[in-house]
């Protein structure tokens, strides 16, 4: 009699579920999944060394382009890394900008998680809902950087620049009317931060929509209750971060526990899960949202009051105004060689990382003593996540492989690197 076999299914890397250029290869009786073996290098974009090749400042955009739906915590943990060698003082209100943009951030993140790991499973209307106010989240990322997603806003010492006064407005279109463009403006009229104060008390209200749509959903329940479940131990063992290891019931969260610019004035809650399956791990990054939230609101309240310097003043590492390079000849010379040569950094070594919303995302860097990094080693959080895919997904079958590859909220830019 023939023997039979289990037989090898390749899941992606085309596939829409994939999140990315996954090829995941499947050995599978039946519809039960034996073994999941994922196999990466399909995007490797080689960001480490390219490093090496660039100025400090010039190797800064490559950072957006990492993990491209959480673009300013990657340049945060790049710039942090950086004013550890140098050993500069950030301005506090640069440590407020840069704490709201990273919760700004989040946000972006978590909602086109909860869009696309809704559509993987079958829902399609969070996908449109969570699309929505990723827009408005766009539009404060282009106020204050001039870019939609790939920003380089983080510079090391503080930020780019100050906060806009202003808001763009809509102008009327064959699509918008004057009375359509009247009722988009009218959030608009005030500065970036009135904007951003407005999305915030707007925002609970649509996450309690999302919870609607999904958390007593029993179709959703069905596909995540009990799915990949990671017991505390084993996530830690795994070298899970962020929501992954929060999911699983461990309150870790580096904000907390090693806290970085201003998140040690903040007041906001570590949700943590009970069972360590896909249900608690959604649980948690609702909630994550709703704390996110919180920290703006806080972020807001403190710049509207405490204006000041977004950037150090010590220019042998951020370059003067134009109106001081334009009128003094030491300044001129100082904006010269900052962007030609770059600004050189003392020998040594420095690791910082933060916590971004796929877990603890790194940044170790080796300094020689040049204007370019001696070598540049990343710590993606995705990485170790996906390295327990088989492990999580033995004993499932195909249609959970999706929800668990959806939990884990990959992005291959991190993973490939």
């Amino acid at each position: 009699m023939a023997e039979i076999k289990n037989y090898t299914l390749n899941f992606g890397p085309q596939h829409p579920a994939a999140h990315g250029v996954l090829r995941l290869v499947l050995e599978l009786d039946g519809e039960v999944i034996q073994r999941a073996d994922p196999h990466i290098g399909l995007l490797h974009r080689a960001t480490e060394k390219l490093a090496e090749t660039r100025t400090y400042i010039q190797a800064l955009p490559y950072m957006d382009r990492l993990d491209y739906v959480s673009m300013m915590c990657n340049e945060h943990a790049y710039v942090l890394s950086i004013e550890k060698l140098l050993g500069i003082e950030v301005p506090v209100r640069a440590q407020y900008i840069r704490v709201m943009f990273a919760e700004i951030t989040r946000l972006l993140n978590h909602l086109l998680w909860i869009g696309a790991h809704g559509l993987d499973c079958g829902a399609m209307t969070i996908f449109l809902y969570a699309f929505r106010e990723r827009e408005d989240l766009f539009d404060i990322y282009e106020a204050a950087s001039g870019a939609r997603m790939h920003a380089a806003y983080f510079r090391p010492g503080g930020v780019y620049r100050d906060l806009p006064d202003s808001m763009p407005n809509y102008r009327t279109s064959s699509v918008h009317g004057p009375k359509d463009v009247k009722l988009l403006n009218s959030n608009r009229q005030g500065s970036l931060l009135d904007f951003i104060d407005d999305f915030t008390q707007r925002f609970p209200a649509y996450v309690d929509e999302y919870e609607t749509l999904l958390t007593d959903n029993r179709i959703w329940k069905q596909r995540t209750v009990g799915i990949g479940v990671v017991e505390p131990e084993r996530a830690l063992q795994l070298g899970f971060s962020g929501p992954m290891l929060r999911g699983s019931g461990i309150a870790w969260d580096l904000r907390k526990n090693q806290p970085y610019d201003v998140y040690d004035r903040m007041e906001f809650d570590i949700p943590i899960g009970k069972t360590g399956d896909c249900y608690d791990r959604y649980l948690v990054r609702v909630e994550e949202m709703r704390q996110s939230n919180r920290i703006i609101k806080q972020c807001v309240d403190w710049l509207r009051v405490n204006p000041g310097p977004v950037i150090t003043d010590n220019h042998k590492v951020a370059p003067p105004s134009r109106v001081q390079m334009k009128t003094s000849m030491e300044d001129l010379i100082h904006h010269f060689k900052l962007f030609s040569e770059g600004f050189h950094v003392p020998e040594g070594q420095a690791y910082a990382a933060v916590e971004h919303p796929k877990g603890e995302f790194g940044i170790y860097l080796v300094s020689d003593g040049a204007n370019k990094p001696f070598r540049m080693k990343i710590r993606a959080p995705g990485f170790p996540h996906l390295a327990a895919m088989d492990e999580m997904s033995r004993g499932h079958m195909i249609a959970d492989a999706v929800a668990i590859i959806g939990t884990m909220d990959i992005v291959f830019g991190e993973i490939d690197r």
